[in-house]
């Protein structure tokens, strides 16, 4: 054998081992691969399983738990949500009485309870009247009525969106009727209306007077106006200025800075219940915390002797939309408000409450809630102390 044959069998064989060793190489690898995503699934397998297990126990642990918080009245909103110090007891829950009946007023009259209301953008006269009512003889059944309180309407105002009525009684057995019109000449802005009762019924019908009783047109105009009568016998009248209606836009026009100040006014009255005495002062405006308006202001008084101012923040269509409250020692202030709301968003399920409004023997509250018909009527029982309105049964 040459030279030359010997070394290319040399080469041969060192081919073959070489070759041979890549295929025991490549064997091993895809082996170990294939071990390695088998552990690997099971890892993932035990670890979610482990996870799955704890959770069921972490439920079964705290369910019994939270049931017994909620039994007993836990100091939270009643539906969970954030912690809260205002009381909300389960057997407090406000009930749903009227269904699309925002922003309502309620008075009692020779045992019979009456409310008045908003009545729709658009409407037709024989469905939806100009101020719509509703009553009840225990507070928790009504009726809702086809008659208006309003069925004529002042020459200076549209014949629709009337806003956040209320009623005064006054010393004559007659009747006053305030009002939020919307104005022919500045639509869609509002101002106060007054109008008189023909008789000594709350369900009128009620005349209204020629001219707006509250017209700031420099704030914007005026809405939601409520009256309250002192233990001396001064009657009041609380509205709010409409100052977010020339707004620069966003949340209900007064979201985007800079904000225009929605002040709360008070405004002493003759015994008419229609006449101003002097000009009305300011007892509260908006702070950050109130986004951009406070609105549907009434005033209460306690057997204390303190004074509450009910208010509502943020805009109607947010559910940020609230009611809030604030204490004094003077009718005419200055207020201190109430550390939190009274009502808010999650609290017995409700969605936007506010436009609350408390019976003059400060036992019974009226107010709205976001529902299915759009804003309907809820009626609760409260409690005032000499610094803080409680919920209780209806």
């Amino acid at each position: 054998m040459s030279q030359e044959s010997e070394i290319s069998r040399v080469v041969k064989v060192d081919d073959d081992i070489s070759n041979e060793e890549k295929n025991v190489s490549t064997t091993v690898t895809a082996h170990q691969k294939a071990r390695i995503r088998w552990t690997r699934r099971r890892i993932i397998f035990f670890v979610g399983l482990t996870s799955l297990v704890l959770g069921l126990v972490a439920i079964i642990v705290a369910l019994p738990i939270e049931l017994l918080r909620r039994g007993k009245g836990d100091k939270r909103a009643a539906t969970g949500g954030p912690d809260r110090q205002v009381n909300h007891p389960s057997h407090s829950q406000p009930i749903m009485v009227v269904k699309n009946f925002p922003d309502p007023g309620v008075l009692e009259y020779n045992g019979t309870w009456y409310a008045f209301a908003t009545n729709p953008k658009k409407f037709d006269l024989n469905v939806h009247p100009h101020v719509p009512m509703a009553v009840s003889y225990n507070f928790i059944n009504w009726t809702l009525l086809s008659q208006d309180a309003l069925p004529v309407v002042g020459l200076w105002e549209k014949g629709e969106n009337h806003w956040a009525p209320d009623v005064l009684h006054r010393d004559d057995g007659r009747f006053v009727l305030y009002y939020s019109g919307e104005l022919i000449d500045w639509s869609p802005h509002h101002c106060i209306g007054v109008a008189l009762s023909n008789g000594t019924t709350p369900l009128g019908p009620y005349r209204p007077a020629e001219k707006p009783f509250a017209c700031p047109r420099e704030y914007g105009g005026a809405i939601d106006p409520s009256p309250f009568r002192d233990v001396d016998g001064t009657v009041y009248v609380t509205y709010k200025a409409d100052g977010n209606s020339v707004g620069h836009g966003g949340a209900c026009n007064n979201g985007i800075p800079p904000l225009v100040n929605t002040p709360i006014m008070l405004q002493e009255l003759q015994q008419d219940g229609m006449t101003p005495i002097g000009d009305p002062i300011e007892i509260l405006d908006i702070t950050p915390d109130d986004g951009p308006l406070v609105e549907a202001p009434r005033i209460i008084r306690a057997t204390s002797g303190t004074y509450f101012l009910t208010f509502s923040s943020h805009c109607f269509t947010s559910t940020e939309y609230n009611v809030k409250y604030a204490s004094s020692t003077s009718v005419k202030g200055p207020y201190k408000r109430a550390p939190e709301s009274l009502l808010q968003t999650g609290d017995y399920n409700l969605t936007s409450p506010g436009g609350a409004s408390i019976s003059r023997d400060g036992t019974k509250m009226a107010f709205h809630a976001n529902c299915d018909a759009g804003r309907c009527m809820f009626v609760a029982g409260v409690n005032l102390t000499a610094s803080t309105i409680e919920l209780v049964p209806p």
